[in-house]
């Protein structure tokens, strides 16, 4: 298992160390993480990410000393590289690799830009645009390197050298087959984030939303704060990030709205017992959101936007409500059905969330997922 930790630790390093907890339960593991950098260090990082030969050949050393039947890589950028994909099959070792995002067909990551969905990379030869609107760090010569990095593994055949790519949602899987990146259809399968079962499903009801989240422009925690000032209902807001001052100030004017700070993993799951329902604002496409899952975990509704992984993930009227993106009246409109139902009604909501859960995002599904991926790209001897 290879894994790029980020600066600021995310969501993808908590999948990585998740899976690599979980696959320990029937498989030998072995672990490789590397660590981006800040300053010149970093800058350098990025710089020789394009063809990292260090790298590479601690990677090659750790191939030959443990001799792996699958090499599993979720965050290669920027101290890992590109170049341990080739690596790995110089070495003929099958190689799996997890799009957490959309970095191999934009720079923005995120295909967000300016609080703004931007889709013009997917199918383009080279992504001009989002160099000219500075997608990565607001830089345009860092976009275009990051760009250049890219499409230059892209024509030297790179990224079809990868035995399978996992992506979370079906949804991404048609954005990747759809676009521009010339890896055929069956080269990617869908697995979803899990979380542990650790569901007390007694609760009592509650008249109050939750937010659980980054406090980002792309989170739509502005469109949130917008609609529940209107709405007079009550909020609860976790979490921390760059709008953390005007979270504060818009809570200490609404007396409807309460900012907990950022919370344990226990209390966050607690806080989504307790709620009536888990807003979710997101006005990007997400890859596929843990907090959602943790929501559904604990049988509690999600009220989303209706883009991307969660259109898959919550179904209008079955485990949550769809509201139209970036659109605080249609959220008020969705809030005020949810809160004229009948308990009885909320409560075969609570119902379906569980069983989301219970199909679709638990370790034991994910290890099975998982082990058959492996056996699909792994040689069986004759």
């Amino acid at each position: 298992m290879l894994h790029t930790a980020y600066c600021q630790q995310g969501g993808e390093d908590s999948v990585y160390t998740q899976e690599c907890a979980l696959l320990e339960k029937e498989h030998q593991v072995e672990t490789l993480v590397f660590r981006n950098n800040k300053g010149v260090k970093g800058a350098l990082q990025f710089l020789f990410s394009i063809w990292n030969i260090r790298t590479a050949r601690i990677i090659k050393k750790k191939i030959r000393e443990y001799q792996p039947d699958v090499i599993h890589l979720h965050n290669a950028h920027f101290a890992i590289g590109p170049l341990v994909i080739r690596t790995a099959k110089s070495e003929r070792i099958p190689v799996v690799v997890t799009l957490h995002n959309f970095r191999l067909l934009c720079p923005s990551a995120t295909l967000l830009i300016s609080g703004k969905l931007f889709t013009d990379s997917l199918r383009s030869s080279f992504p001009w645009q989002a160099v000219f609107k500075k997608a990565y760090r607001d830089s345009a010569s860092q976009t275009l390197w990051l760009a250049s990095i890219m499409w230059f593994h892209k024509m030297a055949g790179t990224w079809n050298m990868v035995d399978r790519y996992i992506v979370l949602t079906d949804f991404a899987r048609n954005i990747f087959i759809e676009s521009g990146l010339g890896v055929g259809a069956q080269y990617f399968s869908v697995k979803p984030n899990f979380v542990e079962d650790s569901a007390q499903l007694q609760r009592a009801p509650a008249q109050h939303f939750l937010f659980v989240g980054r406090l980002s422009e792309e989170k739509g925690i502005g469109v949130l704060l917008e609609a529940m000032k209107q709405t007079g209902l009550k909020l609860r807001i976790a979490g921390t990030g760059p709008l953390l001052t005007h979270v504060e100030k818009v809570a200490a004017q609404y007396r409807n709205i309460t900012y907990l700070g950022s919370l344990r993993k226990d209390e966050i799951l607690a806080e989504m017992k307790a709620c009536s329902a888990l807003i979710f604002p997101s006005i990007w496409y997400e890859g596929m959101p843990m907090t959602i899952i943790e929501a559904l975990s604990q049988g509690t509704p999600v009220i989303a936007s209706n883009l991307g992984a969660m259109s898959s993930m919550i179904r209008d009227g079955h485990n949550g409500l769809h509201f139209n993106v970036g659109e605080a009246a249609d959220l008020i409109a969705k809030v005020g059905y949810w809160m004229q139902l009948e308990e009885a009604q909320q409560a075969v909501y609570r119902q379906h969330a569980r069983e989301s859960f219970l199909s679709s995002y638990t370790a034991e599904n994910n290890l099975q997922q998982l082990s058959a991926i492996y056996d699909e790209v792994c040689p069986h001897p004759q």
